[in-house]
């Protein structure tokens, strides 16, 4: 049985808006906007759909009392480049990146790096240079 990923979805107040987000950040286009519906990339790559949801409430996270959920991550070859797009975008850096896992213990020094922003609904991504 072949099972493949089609599609993620993130719910959010102002579907058109995220998928602008995502679009300009990963260098995308938006291929389908319907009602309470967009998505962003194509056949070839899997897709970002982006769904109204009136009462979304963002994930609260590092707050030790909630979790993330989800987050997605994106490889990039410059990280002080690629974050500079994002947070011109609207994206949001949270005190959170790979030193902290190190000094933590969770991760090996020798590994790749992230950094993790949350988009303008809310939702956590990480932007990993290396092996992150």
């Amino acid at each position: 049985m072949a099972t493949r990923l089609q599609t993620v979805v993130l719910e959010t107040r102002d579907p058109q808006a995220l998928a602008r987000f995502y679009a300009e950040l990963l260098g995308v286009r938006i291929t389908r906007v319907d009602d309470a519906w967009v998505d962003i990339g194509d056949d070839g790559t899997t897709r970002l759909s982006f769904q109204h949801a009136p009462g979304h409430e963002p994930p609260t996270w590092p707050d030790d009392t909630a979790s993330m959920q989800i987050h997605l991550d994106f490889d990039v070859d410059d990280i002080d480049e690629s974050e500079a797009a994002a947070l011109a975008l609207g994206a949001t850096r949270l005190p959170w990146d790979s030193a902290q896992e190190v000094d933590q213990g969770l991760r090996s020094a020798s590994e790749g790096g992230f950094r993790v922003y949350t988009d303008p609904a809310g939702h956590p991504f990480c932007l990993c240079w290396g092996d992150g």
